[in-house]
């Protein structure tokens, strides 16, 4: 198998071991020199060649779900544009807490310059001024497929997006992506914006909405967190209880109490 960047994967590094990444052909130009421990997750991109599409890394059934929070656009847009053109479904959710790097004012006058562009003969032609933080981030991922040939189409269609986390996506493991996530890209005290409020400014009439429903599902996980963190205190509590009353337990079945 031969790896050349092209899909991202996610690894956990304590399951990386360096001398069976360096007994990979062609790995070690790319990744050897570069391996961090620190970042907690790295991400390799591969192209494993000559094998079932069943079987290539990286290339699976279920859709890759992606944490959208803290992310910034135009990074997280090229790593999912990549990835769907490889094969892979992705999901993001949480587009609404998408970062834009540079402060607001600056963010919604690029935009406010995009709303000004349109068809003069007929505008219903396009182009077409997405409001949705969701629909924003499916156009940049767009921009960056060759979406008018049938190969883009299909990447496009193993792509979806959301605000908030609606079910079934809410009781699923989401990930992050670390090469996009701000805190690891921006230099501390730069100024960024949110995805969620530039929509707000300039037409996007569902915030509040999704805000609401977001509060619901934070308030359901952290009953359920609790609960069952409840219930594996009860458990081990009645297993050291158990042993302790176990003689007594023998005598009330000698009665005939079961």
């Amino acid at each position: 198998m031969i790896f050349t960047p092209t899909t991202p994967l996610i690894w956990w590094s304590e399951f990386l071991d360096t001398d069976v990444l360096s007994s990979i052909p062609g790995t070690s130009r790319f990744f050897c020199e570069a391996v961090d421990l620190e970042l907690g997750q790295l991400i390799l991109f591969c192209e494993p060649l000559s094998v079932s599409l069943k079987n290539m890394v990286g290339i699976s059934d279920k859709a890759i779900l992606i944490d959208g929070r803290g992310h910034l656009l135009g990074r997280l847009a090229a790593i999912v544009a990549k990835t769907i053109l490889q094969g892979s479904r992705v999901v993001v959710v949480r587009c609404e807490q998408l970062n834009i790097s540079g402060n607001f004012f600056r963010a919604k006058l690029k935009y406010l310059s995009f709303l000004r562009k349109r068809c003069n003969v007929n505008p219903a032609r396009g182009p077409f001024h997405y409001r949705a933080p969701s629909k924003i981030l499916w156009r940049t991922i767009r921009g960056m497929l060759p979406h008018k040939i049938e190969r883009g189409k299909a990447a496009l269609r193993r792509l979806k997006v959301c605000e908030g986390i609606p079910p079934p996506y809410n009781k699923r493991k989401r990930w992050v992506v670390p090469g996009a996530l701000r805190v690891m890209c921006l230099k501390p005290g730069r100024k960024y914006c949110h995805l969620g409020r530039l929509s707000h400014e300039v037409g996007w009439k569902y915030q509040q909405v999704v805000r609401t429903l977001e509060n619901k599902r934070k308030a359901r996980e952290y009953i359920t967190i609790r609960k069952n963190e409840n219930e594996k205190v009860t458990y081990e509590a009645g297993k050291q209880v158990e042993k302790v009353v176990a003689p007594f337990t023998q005598v009330i079945q000698s009665f005939g109490y079961r």
